[in-house]
């Protein structure tokens, strides 16, 4: 059987007619392309009778310039089919920007123009979301604490008046229904530290067993989602849902087509989800804290099987303490390489664990399987008290243990990841992980951080989320590099039968704008004299600028070219730091409404997800090819081992990131069809050398001055 028949391909016809006919636009050529193989993907899909998708030909990816007009084109393809066939349809994100887009702009305009009739909702993890059991455990303990303090951590824990005073604030206007329990709706931010004593995540979570579940603010927004044809999501949930094995969270992935925007972050993020990390003296906290809250929840219970549980934590807990003295002395000893303006650390090469390392990581590995297996014991029991199930425990204490027994469990889980990471050898000929090891001084002590991260995540998406899902469309303004797609292919495994698609953007880059490469005495390599030669340059090219975005490589680089900047321009002219990306965006746009220059100093973050079309933005300064850093672990395990495999690093990795980079980063400039302006790149290796060459025929064709 095949997805899409006569009647779904009218539909989508006739749906995109009637939207630019309603707004009164006319069809792009770009669009209409997209529209088509999207749906000529998804349409092309085999199933079987009980609707398993067969074959591999599932996926399209998409490379839409910006002005294409994607994000209407893969929703009029997606969204007909999907509610044709049932399946459900989720987009995900990588930024807030792009689903607050979605949610307050793309979806009602559609939703208004299309004649299409569907329901959607924006899907977010637990962590967003107050805990109303949380939240009323800590009113009270803090209570408590005012009255009488045992210990001394307890006198520690004690909160400020104010601090209490805006808890209470949050349970009354949640109660009163003046506030949904979302964080992100809240007027008034919270900080983090703050928010994280407020929500839960799924190993604290009593789900239906708490008493507050019926008005609990997660599972009110999940009934949305069930209801919905469309979910909103990011790549993190997705990710998350999929690691739990899919339908965890969301809905699964073999009833679902999923819609990846901004798809060129779909690597880090899946990188990022799959490293692990655990800090050394900050574990042997954790776990002399566990067995003293354990202690304590006995001599409040004060029942058999609650001692019993107990005192079978302590072996193992004592196990875990000696291994990871081991650790300790292991990770003294290592060589620490402090010279790079970052935290030191020490970095196995090739990934590569010493091998006396190995017999430690996976005594730790069966340390913790041992103590979660305890966890979901004494976890259980504690879920039949808050039932009624056991009489002899009060169900108000078995409620207050349960998420300080999921958080130490959570914790316990993570340190067993890393050492099983650390327990194993990398298999010949498959991509390593890899292992580094950073240092942290800090008041009083230092901690050691083991960490570990796949070189890769192609054989993890392949597995969890290409392979398990019904369709696939993965899209953003910069998929390729260097003019092709074997760096998203490789890097995110796709399926070898995938559709793959390039469309250029409908601006007059050569008309609208101009790619300059001033002469420059120094090059980038020599740091400091390059430095210097950028700071010289802003401080005559900023004079007579009304609207520039400055993209720099380095925090060491912007802040030393800052301080050497003139009064009259500092004037004018925000940081990446002074405050939030959002609030900087924010302040420049008011000051150009105002008739006033304004400058932003950024780095890496600023080279995406800032649209400041027309008059917000006239001119982009790259102060340095973004070569990835020299010393970053995973990069630098992913270049020795291409190179071990006869392979050169630089042409097949850097450059190529690099030119996703630079493409990104230019294409800050040109946000509309109207606007003009000129990209300034200070570095004369795009003209030197042979690779410049390269990266120049990647980016749009702007009229160039070298």
């Amino acid at each position: 059987m095949r997805l899409l028949d006569e009647s779904i391909k009218t539909t989508i016809q006739q749906t995109y007619s009637r939207f630019l006919e309603s707004r009164g636009l006319r069809a792009r050529s770009a669009q209409k392309q997209m529209i088509a193989a999207v749906a000529r993907t998804l349409g092309s899909i085999r199933f079987d009778d009980q609707g398993k998708r067969l074959g591999e030909a599932h996926v399209a990816v998409i490379e839409a310039g910006t002005g294409t007009g994607k994000t209407i084109a893969y929703l009029l393809a997606t969204l007909p089919i999907a509610k044709a066939k049932g399946l459900k349809l989720i987009v995900s994100t990588a930024t807030v920007a792009l689903q607050e887009q979605l949610v307050n702009k793309d979806l009602p305009e559609l939703l208004q123009h299309s004649g299409l009739e569907f329901r959607y909702t924006l899907a977010k993890g637990r962590g967003r979301y107050l805990c109303l059991s949380k939240a009323e455990q800590l009113l009270e303990q803090q209570q408590v604490m005012g009255q009488m303090a045992l210990y001394a951590d307890e006198i520690e824990q004690r909160l400020e008046p104010q601090v209490l005073a805006d808890v209470q604030g949050l349970m009354e206007v949640y109660a009163t229904g003046q506030w949904d329990g979302d964080r992100d709706r809240l007027e008034k931010a919270v900080p983090d530290d703050r928010w994280q004593l407020l929500t839960s995540d799924h190993m604290q979570c009593t789900n239906r067993r708490c008493l507050n579940f019926s008005v609990c603010p997660f599972y009110r927004a999940r009934e949305s989602m069930d209801e919905a044809d469309l979910i909103i999501a990011n790549h993190d949930l997705v990710l998350a849902d999929l690691s739990l094995g899919g339908g965890a969270i969301l809905p699964e992935p073999g009833k679902t087509l999923y819609v990846f925007d901004e798809g060129h972050h779909l690597a880090d993020k899946a990188g990022s989800h799959f490293s692990y990390a655990m800090r050394i003296e900050s574990s042997i906290r954790l776990l002399a804290n566990l067995e003293k809250k354990l202690l304590q929840f006995n001599e409040q219970a004060r029942v058999p099987l609650i001692e019993d549980l107990v005192s079978r934590f302590h072996q193992p807990v004592s196990d875990l303490l000696l291994v990871l003295g081991t650790f300790k002395d292991l990770v003294q000893v290592l060589a620490y390489n402090d010279d790079t303006g970052r935290l030191p650390r020490h970095r196995f090469v090739g990934g590569r664990q010493p091998d006396d390392w190995l017999g430690p990581a996976k005594e730790l590995s069966m340390g913790c399987a041992r103590l979660e297996t305890l966890f979901e014991q004494l976890v259980g029991v504690l879920k039949d008290a808050m039932e009624g199930s056991i009489k002899d425990i009060d169900r108000r204490l078995a409620e207050g243990l349960f998420p300080l027994m999921g958080m130490f469990w959570g914790r316990i889980q993570q340190i067993g990841w890393l050492a099983d990471s650390y327990a194993k050898v990398d298999a010949e000929g498959k991509t390593p992980v890899a292992r580094w090891v950073v240092k942290h001084d800090s008041a009083g002590y230092t901690d050691y951080e083991c960490c570990s991260s796949p070189v890769s995540v192609a054989a993890t998406l392949k597995e969890h989320l290409w392979n398990p899902c019904f369709g696939a469309v993965l899209t953003s303004a910069t998929l390729t590099s260097l003019g092709n797609f074997d760096r998203v292919k490789i890097g995110l495994g796709l399926p070898f039968e995938s559709h793959f698609l390039q469309l250029n953007s409908p601006f007059d880059y050569f008309n609208a704008a101009t790619l300059e490469i001033p002469s420059m005495r120094s090059d980038p390599s020599s740091v400091a004299e390059h430095t210097e030669e950028v700071a010289d340059f802003l401080k005559q090219y900023l004079i007579n600028t009304k609207a520039v975005l400055v993209l720099f490589s380095s925090w060491k680089q912007m802040l030393t070219v800052l301080d050497r900047m003139d009064e009259t321009i500092k004037n004018r002219l925000m940081a990446q730091g002074d405050y939030p990306k959002s609030e900087i965006i924010r302040r420049h746009r008011e000051r150009i409404d105002q008739g006033l220059d304004s400058v932003i100093f950024g780095l890496a973050s600023f080279a995406e997800g800032v649209d400041l079309p027309g008059d917000y933005l006239t001119d982009v300064v790259i102060t340095k090819l973004p070569f990835s850093v020299p010393d970053d672990p995973v990069d630098a395990t992913m270049s020795e081992w291409i190179e071990q495999n006869g392979g050169n690093a630089f042409i097949q990795w850097t450059i190529p990131a690099a030119s996703m980079r630079l493409t990104q980063a230019v294409g800050r400039l040109l946000r509309s069809e109207q606007d003009q302006g000129r990209v300034i790149i200070l570095d004369r290796r795009l003209v030197t050398k042979r690779y410049g060459r390269q990266l120049l025929n990647a980016l749009p064709p702007f009229r160039q001055i070298f």
